[in-house]
């Protein structure tokens, strides 16, 4: 008989999941509880567990993971308007898996067995889902669990060892045995000794992990001129700002000078006044600048954003244009589906080009411990993806450099997320960062990921210089790379080989005997 509040209950459940979905956006910047991520999960986890059926807990895995997505990433609106709606219904569906997994190991009374289990593989199947969003077409890994930690030396260690995706299972592990000690009192052993098993992990890689070695340090200024009032010389503006800050740092014995994202409208070969006007203030300042030209190539049909290095003589030749594209901001995927979307929201009118491989630019006149000083560039959100600052540094960069503009979402917690980032690339690579904004928030970030100076604010119009230490030697996760996300993988299948390997083993039912029609009689 099903009770008279059943009905009621799941009405309430369906928007409490897209609630419990959304709470872990509370531990990143702009609020930035980052202790809050070692228990946001716990509501949904209960939630989930207690879903009636299978069909449920997917519709609930479901709904929360488009909470998550709606909270975390909820300054997109401006631009996509309703279309971050059905963005995140499709996101929210990498959730349904690990929903799955939550209600089968965590569900009704689990053994000891079954909650040491729970303990391995809850992480893993997070894991999965934030894998498979990392996808550039899918919005790239913007929102990991693991990057809430920005500002915590020992998870920054731990991303030295197994990069952010380490972390994000550390938390959810104790995410995990909080759901046990909670709901399950007959499985607070494995509970306990969960909690145990990571705090042991954090205190043994602070203790043993490799550390980067501080060796000599350069003097870079980050220019940020900040908001340009959108016209016709926009680009003009905001190139004069760039100058105008840039020429007092004139004595101030800087090595490098970093400009932010699109802080050049016009491409320099076909603009050589433009090249001339920076040739002379990298040769008055005494130091080479690291522009960003944001404009159609004159070598080459499209619009491409480049990181350019430009000297006393002129362009290096050092170029390198971006690779990774942010879907909608930068080109439209299957523009001849989608392409509406320009006419709601403000998804780009033309495509931008790709690149074709990353470039470490040597810095002139720089050299640490006898070898030439390497500038890794990235630009924009390119600073999300690890396996491309990892590519930088196995390919010798010795300072990490992110050009970024996030302008259109000037009073939103963007700035602030994007610019946590920094701390993360640099923990996992053992290389300071420096993530140069026009608009803010720019930081600059040490080899172990802790903040060197102040970071500008997006109120701050000025050029600050950073005294940056470099490093020698190789993290963990340069060495090994994602081998959290292979071990995750790989619990994962061991369980589903299992778990199918157990269905075929079980005996199927005895089918019934047909029985015999009944006897006619002579009466009947």
């Amino acid at each position: 008989m099903i009770p008279k509040h059943d009905g009621w209950s799941r009405r309430w459940r369906a928007p409490a999941a897209v609630a419990a979905g959304a709470l872990p956006a509370l531990a990143f910047p702009a609020p930035a509880l980052w202790w809050f991520a070692y228990v946001a999960l716990v509501p949904w986890m209960l939630l989930l567990r207690s879903a009636p059926g299978g069909r449920r807990v997917a519709l609930e895995g479901w709904l929360g993971g488009a909470g998550f997505i709606l909270a975390v990433h909820h300054w997109l609106l401006p631009s996509l308007h309703v279309f971050l709606i059905p963005v995140a219904a499709l996101l929210g569906v990498l959730w349904i898996p690990w929903a799955l997994l939550v209600r089968e190991l965590l569900g009704g009374r689990p053994s000891a067995g079954r909650a040491a289990c729970a303990m391995v593989l809850v992480p893993a199947g997070w894991l999965l889902s934030e894998l498979v969003r990392s996808w550039q077409g899918l919005g790239g890994p913007w929102g990991l669990l693991g990057a809430s930690q920005w500002q915590v030396p020992p998870a920054l260690r731990l991303a030295s060892v197994g990069g952010v995706w380490l972390v994000s299972l550390l938390l959810v592990a104790v995410n995990c045995a909080l759901v046990l000690l909670v709901a399950v009192p007959g499985a607070r052993v494995p509970a306990v000794a969960g909690l145990t098993g990571c705090a042991l992990l954090t205190g043994a890689v602070g203790v043993w992990a490799v550390r980067p070695a501080e060796s000599g340090g350069l003097r870079v200024a980050v220019v940020q001129p900040g908001p340009v009032p959108d016209g016709p010389d926009s680009a003009e503006r905001r190139f004069a700002a760039g100058e105008r800050l840039t020429r007092p740092l004139a004595g101030q014995r800087v090595d490098l000078v970093v400009w932010g994202e699109s802080s050049v409208g016009e491409d320099l070969s076909a603009r050589p006044d433009l090249a001339r006007r920076l040739a002379a203030l990298s040769a008055e300042v005494g130091a080479p600048l690291l522009v960003n030209v944001d404009a159609r190539r004159a070598d080459r049909p499209g619009i491409y954003k480049s990181a350019v290095l430009v000297g006393p003589d002129g362009p290096t030749g050092d170029r390198y244009d971006k690779m990774r594209l942010v879907p909608f901001g930068e080109y439209v995927p299957a523009r001849a589906l989608l392409g509406w979307a320009t006419s709601v929201g403000r998804a780009a009118g033309e495509d931008r080009m790709q690149g074709d491989a990353p470039v470490v630019m040597d810095l002139p006149g720089q050299r640490e411990g006898g070898a030439a000083v390497r500038l890794g560039p990235l630009v924009c959100f390119e600073s999300a993806f690890p396996d491309m600052s990892r590519r930088l540094t196995r390919d010798g960069a010795s300072l990490l450099i992110a050009q970024s503009a996030t302008s259109t979402f000037q009073d939103s917690w963007a700035p602030a997320q994007h610019a946590s980032l920094a701390a993360l690339r640099a923990a996992e690579n053992g290389r300071p960062m420096v993530h140069a904004t026009l608009t803010g928030v720019s930081v600059v970030n040490g080899p172990s990921g802790g903040r060197i100076g102040s970071a500008l604010p997006t109120s701050a119009r000025t050029a600050e210089v950073y005294e940056v230490p470099l490093a020698r030697g190789s993290t963990l996760y340069v060495r090994f790379g994602d081998w959290p996300v292979t071990a995750a993988l790989a619990a994962l299948a061991f369980y589903c080989g299992a778990a199918g390997a157990r269905s075929l083993r079980r005996p199927s039912p005895p089918v019934p005997e047909p029985s015999s029609p009944p006897a006619r009689t002579a009466r009947g």
